[in-house]
């Protein structure tokens, strides 16, 4: 008989104090055979105040570092508490839990380390601006350049890892805009990157952290994150690690 995965799903949260009841009701009604974790980022609304009045499973941040340490921390979680698979699910309702199982399957068949729920696969669903696809597609084209891997939908936080890479991620894991970094830093531990098919809302409630001058700001900085992140590992060959 197959062994039976211990799987985590972690939730970060800045301020979805108008989506995380939502979001996470949802996934113990549809996913309840999963465990999951809400990650507080140090958030400044109700959020903390949610968790504990709901008596959702909660870690929090006693100040705000950002997506990319919300996510670790969950990952260090994962890891000190011998999880085999986790699942990042941002917690402003974007992601939709129907699409757990499929985002699951290639890890599940050890087809794949690394999976990435692309909202471009199919183009169903809630596509982003025009702009920030834009963007997407500069991304994509930088990250084929410097790894030779065609990833569509590299800002998708709807991803699943295998152990391997919860122990990766949970000693080192990108800071900021950390998604197409992640994939650049998998890519280079030579680990199996795929992408999956998912549809994608709009966010159901609150405002998005990344306004049109962050938005400059992320190009820059990501494309200059990529290059140094290809830079410092170089080409490895042979084992993954």
């Amino acid at each position: 008989m197959e062994e039976k995965k211990k799987i985590l799903i972690i939730i970060p949260a800045y301020n979805e104090a108008d989506n995380i009841v939502h979001v996470v009701k949802s996934m113990m009604e549809q996913a309840p055979q999963y465990d999951y974790l809400v990650v507080n980022d140090g958030s400044t609304d109700k959020t903390l105040a949610i968790c504990e009045q709901e008596n959702f499973r909660y870690l929090d941040l006693s100040i705000n570092m950002g997506i990319g340490g919300a996510v670790q921390a969950g990952y260090i979680y994962a890891y000190k508490n011998n999880y085999d698979i986790a699942v990042q699910m941002d917690g402003d309702g974007q992601h939709d839990v129907a699409y757990l199982e499929k985002l699951l399957e290639p890890i599940m068949a050890d087809e794949a380390d690394v999976v990435i729920g692309s909202r471009f696969l199919e183009k169903e669903g809630f596509q982003t601006s025009a702009s920030r696809r834009t963007g997407i597609n500069i991304l994509s084209s930088l990250i084929w350049i410097t790894t030779g891997k065609r990833i569509k939908d590299v800002t998708s936080g709807y991803r699943a890892v295998n152990r391997m890479f919860i122990e990766i991620y949970s000693k080192d894991y990108p800071t900021d805009y950390p998604e197409p970094e992640a994939i650049v830093a998998a890519m280079m531990h030579l680990g199996r990157v795929c992408e999956v098919p998912v549809q994608m809302r709009a966010r159901e409630g609150g405002v998005s952290s990344i306004t049109f001058k962050k938005s400059i700001y992320y190009m820059i900085k990501v494309t200059l994150a990529i290059l140094i992140c290809r830079l410092s590992y170089g080409i490895r060959r042979g084992k993954r690690v």
